[in-house]
C-alpha cells in the first residue's frame, strides 16, 4: 500500500502508482505499507533511491541500517508493534530522507503512524524533515503511554502480591508480572534502536541546515533517554517482584511442609503406645489392670502434647 501526506490534508491519501508516476511538489510523506514489488520499484524510480529489502531492514549492523547513498540518509528501527493486542511484537521500519521528502518503509500497522498523519496538518509540517521528527515525537509518546500502562499492571500486581490473603492464588499474579516483562523488554528495544536513529538524523543535511531541526532533534534525544531510564526502571521492579512472589511462594510451601512435620511428629509417640499395647502377648500386667486403659490413653496424649509445647518453646510454631 502506497500513502501520500500532502501539505494542508489531514490524512493519508492511498495512491496507485502507473508508470512514470511522480509525487506531486506539495507531498512531504511517502509512506509505503507492505508495498508490492511494482510500488517500491515506482518510489524507487520517482526519487532515484535503492530501497533495503525486508531482510537488509532485519540487519543488526549499523552500516545495514544507517547510511547515506545518493544523498539520501537511510536509518532503519527497531519498533513495538501490536501494543494492545494478544501478541506485541517488534518490526523494522525505514526512514528516509530525500529530497526534502519523507519515505517510510514497514510492514505492519503502527498507531503512531496514523495519529501524526491525522495530526500533520494542525502542527504545520511543511517538510520531510518537520515530518520525521514529528513522526519519532508521536513514536515516543506512544511508548510513553505503553510504558505508564505497564507501570500501572506492575503497581496493581505488586498491590496484589503484597495484601494477598492466605491462600490465594499466584499463577494471575506471575502470569500479569510476565506479560509485563515482556512489554518492557519490548518498549526498551525500540527506544534504544530510536536513540541510534536519532542520533544519527543529525547528520542529514536537512536537519543539520536547519537549526530549529536540531533543537528539535536534542528534545527527542533526552526524551529517548529518560523514557529508556524507565523502562529499565520497570524492569528491575518487575524483577524484585517476580523474586518477592516466588519468596513468598517458597514461604507458604515451607509452612505446610512444616505442618505435616510436626503432625507427623506429634502422632509418632501416640502410636508407638498404642503398638506396644496392641501387642498380643500373654504376659502383659497392664492388660488385667483395672486402670490399663485408661493409663493408655493418658500416655498417648501425654505423648503427643509434650512435642507440640517443646515445639512451642523452640519458636517452631
Amino acid at each position: 500500500m502506497l500513502n501520500i501526506l500532502t501539505r494542508g490534508v489531514r490524512r493519508f491519501q492511498s495512491v496507485t502508482p502507473e508508470q512514470g508516476w511522480r509525487p506531486e511538489a506539495d507531498v512531504v510523506w511517502i509512506d509505503l505499507l507492505r508495498p508490492t514489488r511494482e510500488e517500491e520499484l515506482a518510489v524507487e524510480a520517482a526519487l532515484n533511491l535503492d530501497l533495503p529489502t525486508l531482510a537488509e531492514m532485519q540487519e543488526i549492523e549499523p552500516s545495514s541500517r544507517l547510511y547515506q547513498e545518493n544523498g539520501a540518509t537511510f536509518m532503519t528501527a527497531t519498533l513495538l508493534a501490536n501494543s494492545t493486542g494478544p501478541s506485541p511484537e517488534t518490526t523494522p521500519v525505514t526512514f528516509v530522507l530525500s529530497a526534502g521528502r519523507l519515505v517510510t518503509l514497514r510492514y505492519a500497522e503502527l498507531r503512531a503512524f496514523s495519529v501524526f498523519a491525522e495530526r500533520a496538518p494542525e502542527s504545520g509540517v511543511e517538510s520531510g524533515s518537520a515530518a520525521l521528527l514529528g513522526l519519532w515525537d508521536a513514536v515516543l509518546q506512544r511508548l510513553a503511554d505503553v510504558l505508564e500502562a505497564v507501570g500501572a499492571q506492575v503497581e496493581a500486581a505488586s498491590a496484589g502480591i503484597f495484601q494477598r490473603p492466605d491462600g490465594g492464588d499466584f499463577r494471575p499474579l506471575l502470569t500479569a508480572l510476565a506479560q509485563a516483562q515482556s512489554m518492557t523488554s519490548l518498549a526498551r528495544t525500540s527506544l534504544v534502536s530510536l536513540a541510534r536513529v536519532i542520533s544519527y538524523g543529525g547528520l542529514a543535511h536537512e536537519i543539520a541546515s536547519d537549526r530549529e531541526c536540531q533543537t528539535h532533534l536534542g528534545s527527542l534525544q533526552v526524551d529517548d533517554q529518560s523514557l529508556t531510564e524507565h523502562a529499565s526502571y520497570l524492569g528491575g521492579h518487575i524483577s524484585f517482584l517476580l523474586d518477592a512472589a516466588l519468596g513468598l511462594i517458597n514461604i507458604e510451601q515451607n509452612g505446610i511442609i512444616k505442618f505435616f512435620s510436626v503432625v507427623a511428629v506429634v502422632f509418632l509417640p501416640p502410636t508407638l503406645v498404642a503398638s506396644i499395647y496392641g501387642m498380643n502377648f500373654k504376659v502383659m500386667p497392664e492388660l488385667n489392670w483395672a486402670w490399663g486403659y485408661p493409663m493408655a490413653i493418658v500416655l498417648m496424649v501425654l505423648s503427643a502434647v509434650l512435642p507440640v509445647l517443646w515445639f512451642k518453646q523452640r519458636g517452631w510454631l
